[in-house]
């Protein structure tokens, strides 16, 4: 798998794009946790103006195979979602790090934690 390396990855799988300079992050699941779920039928995503807490659940995956909480990799307010994604949720699979992104969150607070591409890499070969 090829994970882009200008992208940050939390351990539950989600990635994040550096913040524009509205301080605004792109996030998405990586394709690791794309291929993990299988066809990808429904996603619930946090509203716009709404305020998500790293780590904590913002929304939901619904697969095939089964369904799968979606975590904020950052704390910040939403303000986008994918509505491509919502309209047709094949997009996480087909392209989880282009059209398949999820919400766009203006970044008020990051953990240390989240990983390089490298470090994502190595994490999902353990």
């Amino acid at each position: 798998m090829n994970n882009p390396q200008q992208l940050r990855y939390s351990k539950e799988h989600e990635w994040l794009s550096a913040a524009g300079e509205d301080g605004v992050s792109t996030i998405g699941i990586t394709e690791f946790a794309a291929n993990s779920l299988g066809d990808v039928v429904f996603v619930q995503l946090p509203e716009v103006g709404t305020t998500v807490a790293a780590g904590e659940t913002c929304g939901e995956l619904e697969s095939t195979k089964s369904v799968s909480d979606l975590y904020a990799p950052v704390t910040g307010e939403v303000t986008e979602i994918n509505e491509d994604v919502v309209n047709d949720p094949a997009l996480v699979n087909s392209a989880p790090f282009e059209g398949g992104w999820l919400f766009k969150v203006r970044v008020t607070d990051e953990p240390d934690e989240l990983l390089s591409a490298d470090e994502y890499t190595a994490f999902t070969e353990n």
